[in-house]
């Protein structure tokens, strides 16, 4: 068995977003086996346990993830994870790969392949709500899938959208007000929010949004009438039911799971698509385990790992 300590070192942004977006490819066409993930709540954050199968790549195994917000008060990311990788043929335990960078990486790999398809128009201005990791890497993966003549960044610290801003040179980054982020063709957020503060008056037709940070249940960033405004594709429907940016407002009765515009994976190959310049477009991410498998083959093929004895 091998361990691969730093395993995104040198992954070309460009070959993830093509794994990636060949593992929703895969998800589309029914190929793939993957339960919902598993949440463990715990008492300043959870953890979640997303075990898969991707037959086209020949790999299976399982990532244990954490999410807890205040951990950079203390100096530790708010996500870190492990994904341990199994042989096919004998389920022995092959590889544990650090799944910590993996996470960014492949979770903006997906923002950036919805905006590959659902974006209005080939140029665009990208809204960026929250100044994190999932920030970043949201904006480099897309940045390579669409061109982007603007990128508006709203934080609730300005100084922390200005430095943000700064850090995405030589990208036409700047620092704006919320309604302001909003007013773009692509909108991403990515923040933990429980309350929605992007409000539905402030998101014009046309308008594509990346809806990230809704990754657990009682988490939502959007106004739901934005939702029943329109045509909404979800990364896997159990996921997004339980802990989707529409997870709150189907509890509420909001929003109709029968409401649901397609997959990501049915729009990838063709089945779903938009269907106009303006019309509104979600795209509510959860995260998927084969994400986590395409990025980790990707990694395991290109990186240099440590022998570990086993069993």
């Amino acid at each position: 068995m091998r361990y691969f300590p730093d395993p995104d070192r040198n992954l070309d942004p460009g070959d993830i977003n093509r794994v990636v977006e060949a593992a929703f490819a895969d998800h589309g066409r029914g190929l793939v086996q993957m339960p919902p993930k598993v949440y463990i709540t715990l008492p300043a954050g959870d953890f979640r346990t997303m075990p898969g199968f991707l037959p086209t790549l020949g790999i299976a195994g399982v990532k244990i993830v954490n999410v807890h917000p205040d951990n950079p008060k203390a100096g530790l990311p708010t996500v870190m994870a492990l994904t341990i990788i199994l042989d096919v043929a004998t389920g022995r335990p092959t590889a544990i790969l650090n799944a910590t960078r993996l996470t960014d990486l492949r979770t903006g790999a997906a923002g950036a392949i919805a905006a590959r398809y659902l974006a209005p128009k080939k140029e665009c201005v990208l809204g960026v709500i929250g100044t994190g990791r999932q920030a970043e890497a949201q904006v480099l993966a897309t940045a390579l899938e669409v061109s982007l003549s603007g990128i508006r960044v709203w934080s609730r610290d300005s100084t922390h959208a200005a430095a943000f801003a700064a850090r995405l040179a030589p990208l036409p980054a700047e620092s704006v007000s919320l309604e302001r982020a909003c007013d773009c063709d692509i909108l991403v957020t990515t923040t933990p929010s429980r309350t929605p503060f992007v409000k539905s008056e402030w998101i014009h037709p046309g308008t594509h949004i990346n809806a990230i940070g809704a990754d657990a249940p009682g988490k939502e960033e959007l106004d739901p009438k934005i939702l029943s405004r329109a045509r909404v594709f979800v990364d896997d429907p159990a996921q997004a039911f339980h802990s989707g940016e529409i997870n709150v407002p189907i509890s509420t009765g909001l929003y109709q799971p029968g409401m649901i515009a397609g997959t990501l994976g049915e729009v990838v190959i063709g089945e779903k698509k938009r269907e106009s310049a303006e019309e509104i477009t979600v795209f509510d991410s959860t995260g998927l385990a084969i994400q986590d498998l395409a990025i980790a083959s990707l990694a395991m093929r290109q990186a240099t790992g440590t022998e570990l004895p086993f069993p």
